[in-house]
């Protein structure tokens, strides 16, 4: 039996979501197939409909079981292939990063409509709305707080890589591609994820996307 894993995503350009689990089963090291739907193509419902019983992407089919939805992916790869090292050893740190990961995943609606993930995107910063502008001070307080209290260990959230940063890599990337003007502290931890080999590949990828 194949045990190897099949990653089922969206377009490298516009998929925050999927970028997420992508993100982490590189940085663990994980050698997995991808297998990438075009998500403004008309058969695209037809084709999702085989890997995934949401209907959207990513999903993660591993060894019979299947997972569909980003941040519970992102729990399947700690427990199977990290020893649970996505998250942090201490209670305190972990349940930190759980929440902040959480608050991720439900909300900052604004912030996802005007500043969809467009890897493309050129031209003028953006001016981000009132509720827009409030996620985004909401983001940069979580980044704060976090390095603050639990990021002494490295340049990421709660110091090494995880859980956590794979849900805001996308957010990273979106202040980008927008010009979105950060404070050193904030600027410095979108440094380190911008930085990251694996994002580089992303993007690289993104650009030759001709969808």
């Amino acid at each position: 039996m194949d045990n190897r894993p099949l990653l089922v995503i969206g377009d490298k350009t516009y998929s925050s979501w999927s970028l997420r689990p992508w993100l982490m089963l590189r940085q663990a090291g994980v050698d997995f197939d991808e297998k990438l739907l075009w998500l403004h193509r008309p058969e695209f419902r037809g084709e999702v409909a085989r890997y995934s019983p949401s209907g959207r992407v990513p999903a993660l089919h591993h060894a019979g079981v299947v997972v569909w939805e980003s941040l519970a992916i992102l729990e399947y790869i700690s427990e199977t292939w990290m020893a649970g090292r996505g998250w942090p050893q201490d209670p305190a740190a972990r349940a930190h990063a759980r929440a902040i990961a959480c608050e991720m995943h439900a909300g900052f609606a604004a912030l996802r409509r005007e500043l969809s993930l467009n890897l493309r995107r050129t031209g003028a910063p953006l001016t981000p709305g009132h509720d827009a502008t409030q996620d985004i001070r909401r983001v940069l307080a979580i980044w704060q707080d976090t390095r603050t209290r639990f990021g002494a260990g490295g340049p990421f959230l709660l110091g090494a890589f995880g859980c956590a940063d794979a849900m805001y890599a996308p957010v990273v990337l979106r202040f980008e591609v927008y010009g979105i003007d950060l404070p050193a502290p904030a600027r410095a931890y979108a440094d380190a994820i911008l930085a990251l080999p694996t994002v580089r590949e992303w993007r690289a990828a993104a650009a030759q996307e001709h969808d």
